[in-house]
């Protein structure tokens, strides 16, 4: 499961859940946030393109392709979402393979939320999702 980005469980519905008129997000709004999280990454890229500092990986498109050299440039943590960082990976016995997916996940979460610093609940996310094979 190492290799696997995202893991999530997905409880049963009730029958009157499934019964019920309730809807969930818009999948137009959905769409929007998406693109313009893909907007953001690319747009890092470029900008990295240009500059003098160029990193060895040409052509990157997502934040999946990103490198240890990108990692540590693009996803800083503060003191807090390091320390977070370093709990799970104790706690959860996660590989250095791991790790780097949980920044990559990070990164994106907060170019959906339009931030361009990583932040621990950003983290915190993207943790709980390489937790389920670990907490069976």
């Amino acid at each position: 499961m190492d290799r696997i980005d995202l893991q999530v469980a997905v409880n049963r519905l009730k029958p009157e859940e499934m019964i019920g008129q309730t809807t969930g997000e818009d999948s137009q709004l959905v769409r929007e946030r998406v693109i313009a999280a893909r907007d953001i990454a690319a747009h890092r890229w470029q900008t990295n393109k240009k500059s003098k500092n160029q990193l060895s990986t040409p052509q990157i498109t997502c934040n999946a392709e990103m490198n240890s050299n990108h990692l540590r440039r693009f996803c800083q943590l503060d003191q807090g979402s390091s320390n977070l960082l370093e709990g799970a990976i104790r706690k959860l016995g996660l590989s250095a393979r791991a790790m780097d997916r949980i920044l990559k996940v990070s990164r994106t979460i907060a170019d959906l939320a339009g931030d361009e610093q990583l932040k621990s609940h950003h983290v915190a996310e993207a943790i709980q999702y390489r937790t389920i094979d670990r907490l069976q």
